[in-house]
This record gives structure tokens, C-alpha cells and sequence, in this order.
């Protein structure tokens, strides 16, 4: 395999289902990594949350990049924010939800893929808007105007 790289402009991000409050952009997959997994950037609008949801063989990973909310598996409820990681395992049934004013951004990496890219790319194609790239990239967006 060789090295494989991107930017957020290469992502390609999808809505699930049209009534989703929450927007995947997938970095890599099985096709571009050769191995079975899905790493993508989870975004949140203000108030929105996965819909409970669970696998059951992969274990999910969320990195906290940028907002607030909280995560709830199997029963237990925490609170998230930038700088935080959760990892849930098979059969865990999990929420993600944004309680904060901003946006919620989460790294999610899953492994083995157990079709949730597939799931993803079968959803609604959305644009990433300034303000996700100003995140992806870790420039402010006022930067994106200059």
C-alpha cells in the first residue's frame, strides 16, 4: 500500500437520512485504505444527535475536536468537549448529541467498517461550508474572508 493523503477539500460528506441534524465527511475507507475501517469527521448542528445506534462487531472511536455535548452508551451518560475521546465497544448502543452553542466536531474512527461507510454514502451528498473547513484546516473563520 502507499501513502495515501488528503485534505478536507477531498472529503466528501453526506446526510444520512434528510432529517439527520448531524453531517459526515468520510476522510478514509476500506476503498482508499485497503483495510476494513471508516475514519470520518462527525459534525453536529447546534442541538442535533446521532440517532441511537450500535454494531456489532466494530469499535466505534470519537475524538473531540472542536465543541461541547454528551455522550450516552448502554446507560451512562458523560460529558464531552474539544480534546476528549470516547471509544465504545461492539454492541454498545450510543447517542452523541451537541448541547453546546456552536457546532460539535468529532474524528470518528470505526473498526472493521461493518458497512457504515456504505451507510454514509447512501445517505444525501452536503457541502462543507466555510465554517467546517475553517475547523478541518484549524484556521479561525475569519480568516477564510481575508
Amino acid at each position: 500500500m502507499i501513502l495515501v493523503a488528503k485534505s478536507p477539500q477531498d472529503y466528501q460528506a453526506f446526510r444520512i437520512s434528510p432529517r439527520d441534524t448531524n453531517r459526515l465527511a468520510i476522510i478514509f475507507d476500506t476503498a482508499t485504505a485497503n483495510i476494513s475501517l471508516t475514519v470520518c469527521v462527525e459534525i453536529f448542528d447546534i442541538g442535533g444527535k446521532t440517532p441511537p445506534n450500535r454494531h456489532q462487531l466494530a469499535v466505534e472511536m470519537f475524538f473531540i475536536i472542536k465543541g461541547e455535548g454528551k455522550a450516552s452508551c448502554d446507560g451512562k451518560t458523560v460529558p464531552i468537549r474539544a480534546g476528549d475521546s470516547l471509544l465504545v465497544p461492539p454492541t454498545g448502543t450510543h447517542v452523541i448529541e451537541n448541547t453546546g452553542t456552536s457546532r460539535l466536531y468529532a474524528l470518528c474512527i470505526m473498526v472493521p467498517n461493518e458497512d457504515f461507510t456504505e451507510l454514509i454514502r447512501s445517505g444525501t451528498p452536503v457541502d462543507l461550508d466555510d465554517e467546517d473547513v475553517a475547523v478541518l484546516c484549524r484556521r479561525t473563520p475569519a480568516l477564510l474572508t481575508h
